[in-house]
């Protein structure tokens, strides 16, 4: 397993109104988005080419739709833009390497 591009710990993870942890962990690894619970258990897991992260009208929170699922999550100061530079990251990285193996 490849080390993350991305984690950030203590993040709530709501789906819509149930609460399914206080402090989880978000991560971009491998060419995927990955929620996990505060003990390590994975909630749900997408390739980053089909999540979709978008603001959530709160500071530093984010919805992100995997699968047809929305999570909202809720980031500690300043890590929700870490999250969607890492994605960005990761799709372009994907697409890249498409290419390359489609040429």
């Amino acid at each position: 397993m490849a080390e993350a591009e991305y984690e950030a710990g203590g993040v709530r993870i709501r789906r819509m109104l149930r609460s399914l942890t206080r402090a989880g962990h978000v991560q971009v690894r491998d060419g995927q988005l990955v929620l996990m619970t505060s003990y390590g258990s994975e909630i749900d897991s997408a390739p980053v080419d089909k999540v979709r992260i978008s603001n959530y009208g709160m500071p530093d929170s984010a919805l992100a739709t995997m699968g047809g699922t929305r999570y909202v999550l809720q980031f500690d100061l300043g890590l929700r833009a870490g999250l969607m530079n890492a994605v960005r990251t990761a799709r372009a990285k994907a697409a890249a390497e498409r290419g390359v193996l489609g040429a």
